[in-house]
């Protein structure tokens, strides 16, 4: 798969330096849902409410920057957006098979 370029994300300098930095959460949007790659790796399940919040503020800013939204409204609208989901009573997980690593046949 590929991405056109204004789509590329790229990792910080700062965490490629880090060789203690961990990749939590990979998302997607495909065929009209969410799609994620997860990997549960704080010892308390707060940490990651705050990753999810940190991750809030920090889109708002880029709909501010890319899409000349007031970043103050962005963020009320993605707060929006989770309190849906929140109070959803359709939401499931579906786990997909993981596919073997190249050569472990």
């Amino acid at each position: 798969m590929t991405d056109p370029a204004e789509f590329t994300l790229t990792v910080p300098d700062s965490v490629a330096a880090d060789p203690q930095a961990i990749e939590l959460l990979r998302m997607w949007w495909s065929k009209e849902e969410p799609v994620m790659a997860v990997k549960p790796a704080f010892d308390d399940p707060i940490h990651f409410g705050r990753l999810l919040a940190y991750a809030a503020r920090h889109m708002a800013h880029g709909y501010a920057v890319r899409h000349g939204h007031d970043e103050k409204a962005a963020y009320h609208r993605i707060l929006e957006g989770l309190s849906e989901v929140v109070k959803s009573d359709n939401v499931s997980t579906i786990v997909e098979p993981t596919a073997p690593a190249p050569g472990n046949a």
